[in-house]
């Protein structure tokens, strides 16, 4: 129960940090590169602050861990890069479809066989959320984009694959966010088209997806990591578009159509059935 609790703290996590990314990138508060800076910064602030104060002290630097460094930096800027020219929907679909396959084809790499059940979920959920956010005819996106996202997609898996082996997610957590913010950096380079003028509104959401929804969220996803496994990790995650719808509704009033609680049913309903005592047998 323990970890069932956590882990749907982490997802409605994650699903904040959506609407705080959609909020300041779709009003034109802030830049992506801009965001993408400010949110990797303050995570990494607030990281070494709960660090220190759990040591006692300023710790050593650890040695970077690369691949998990350049999965969470192609992560943040694939993600803020890509909404400036993508419907929210079509991002979400290439997002959480393309997080699902690198995970599961990470589980199979490493040796881990999810059971039928599990596959059938993961199809099930996919096809809910294939409803939910799948674009209208006037909702597209240019090839850039589309490519940013499905990066974006892999940078997260792999981010996801790579939590399995830590031993202190704190500090792990804490250090992928200090690596990452000269790679993140390099970003305000990229000349984008979009207004670069950076408002208080928009910094303050920044810093907020950053020091909150970000640094604390992913430290706590990679504590729950190890006990989930790829497979199940990668089902959970597709619990997040509906959380966000559910908090868009509460918290920013938007309408929620028959459609979209029918998608999200669906959604729900199949990781429910990717997680029956069945389904959880196995490596």
């Amino acid at each position: 129960m323990r970890l069932l609790l956590l882990t749907a703290l982490t997802m409605v996590a994650f699903a904040a940090n959506s609407l705080l990314n959609r909020l300041a990138l779709i009003e034109g508060a802030i830049g992506p590169a801009e965001f993408a800076v400010v949110r990797v910064a303050a995570g990494a602030a607030m990281l070494a602050l709960l660090v220190v104060l759990r040591e006692r002290s300023v710790p050593a630097p650890a040695r970077p861990d690369i691949l998990a460094v350049a999965g969470l930096s192609v992560y943040m800027l694939g993600f803020s890069f890509a909404y400036v020219s993508m419907d929210a929907g079509l991002g979400a679909l290439i997002l959480f479809g393309g997080v699902q396959v690198t995970m599961f084809l990470g589980a199979l790499i490493k040796g881990e066989r999810p059971p039928a059940l599990r596959w059938l979920g993961m199809l099930v959920a996919l096809a809910g959320l294939a409803l939910l956010t799948w674009p209208g005819e006037a909702a597209t996106a240019p090839p850039v984009a589309m490519g940013l996202m499905s990066a974006a997609a892999l940078g997260w898996g792999l981010y996801s694959l790579i939590g399995r082996r830590v031993t202190d997610p704190l500090a792990s957590t804490g250090w992928n966010f200090v690596y990452s913010v000269p790679v993140v950096l390099l970003a305000l380079l990229v000349p984008t088209g979009a207004s670069q003028v950076s408002t208080m509104n928009g910094l303050i959401l920044a810093v907020l997806s950053g020091a909150l929804t970000s640094a604390l969220g992913y430290a706590l996803w990679y504590a729950l990591l190890p006990q989930l496994g790829a497979s199940v990790a990668a089902l959970a995650q597709l619990s997040v578009p509906v959380i966000a719808i559910i908090l868009g509704a509460l918290l920013l009033g938007e309408a929620v159509t028959v459609l979209t609680a029918s998608a999200a049913a669906l959604i729900l309903g199949g990781i429910a059935l990717g997680l029956v005592p069945g389904a959880r047998r196995g490596p």
